[in-house]
């Protein structure tokens, strides 16, 4: 029984994700300041908080509907990922850590939102 939406595993791995858009947001371009560093991290950061939300919602419809914010915003963050190497702002190994991360973070966010879906009255 979890007691805090920071009990979720889903929430830890988005959290971390977070962490590392910021990390690797931090060496783009200046000009990028208001364009591509924002629309990331505020999709990223949009991960988290929509399951944070979620995670209090009691009916079901509810609670699925922020949890399908959440996978919205990843799969943003996608796009932005591949964008941002594509533009050459971050190497193969920060390409590689965003996209092993971001995986990791779909794969349980698709898991919690079957689980609420399916299980929950």
């Amino acid at each position: 029984m979890t007691r805090s939406f920071k009990d979720l595993i889903v929430w830890q791995k988005a959290h971390s994700f977070v962490v590392l858009v910021y990390q690797a947001t931090k060496s783009y371009p200046k000009f990028e300041l208001f364009g591509l560093c924002s629309q990331f991290q505020r999709a990223a950061v949009s991960i988290p908080a929509n399951i944070a939300e979620g995670y209090r919602r009691d009916g079901k419809a509810d609670k699925l509907r922020f949890l399908n914010f959440a996978q919205g915003s990843l799969e943003e963050c996608r796009y932005y990922i591949l964008l941002s190497k594509d533009l050459c702002y971050i190497d193969i190994e920060t390409y590689d850590l965003l996209t092993t991360s971001i995986e990791e973070t779909s794969k349980l966010l698709n898991a919690y939102y079957k689980g609420v879906k399916e299980h929950m009255p």
